[in-house]
């Protein structure tokens, strides 16, 4: 049974960016993207210690393997990575419920991944749930981009309490910018 915790030392991280490149769509084939999900967004571990200093990922844990991750991000990384650069700039540019999101408290997922061999388990619910428990006295909202080609992850977001509210086009395909309040 894995456990819900957050990125305590340097192996673990390590061990995030390995499940990371496992999972990376360019590496994976499309006939497994499609069908498993996939992750598109490649970072350093230099930039995860970075994003670890502000909020440490939350990860989950089966004895010492780490077999799903949610890396949590701020906008102390502006500047550091492209995609999350244009993620900010776009969703401070979006109203929700009549406010411009530049003038609300949300945090960003940079990233959502489980392991193939722990999918279908309730972890992508049970990490979400962690980080709204460790973030919703200091935040408004959870915000992240999902790629359309990626429809697994659509449905995983759905199901956690995650709404559209817009698409943007980025990395030569179409995402949907989801939100989850966590005032509802």
């Amino acid at each position: 049974m894995a456990i819900i915790t957050t990125v305590q030392t340097e192996e673990e991280l390590k061990k995030l960016k390995a499940l990371q490149n496992a999972n990376l769509r360019r590496l994976i084939g499309e006939e497994e993207a499609m069908k498993e999900g996939f992750v598109t967004s490649e970072y350093s571990i230099e930039l995860l210690q970075k994003m670890h200093q502000a909020h440490p990922s939350i990860i989950a844990k089966e004895g010492n393997e780490v077999v799903g991750y949610v890396i949590v991000t701020n906008k102390s990384v502006l500047g550091e990575h492209e995609e999350i650069d244009h993620l900010f700039h776009t969703v401070d540019k979006m109203e929700y419920n009549g406010d411009l999101l530049k003038n609300c408290t949300y945090i960003l997922v940079g990233q959502l991944c489980v392991g193939k061999s722990h999918r279908g388990q309730g972890l992508v619910q049970a990490m979400y749930t962690y980080y709204k428990e460790h973030f919703s006295q200091q935040y408004q909202y959870l915000v992240t981009d999902i790629s359309q080609a990626n429809p697994r992850s659509i449905k995983a977001h759905k199901k956690s309490g995650f709404e559209t509210i817009g698409v943007i086009e980025q990395v030569g395909t179409g995402w949907d910018i989801v939100l989850w309040d966590w005032n509802k």
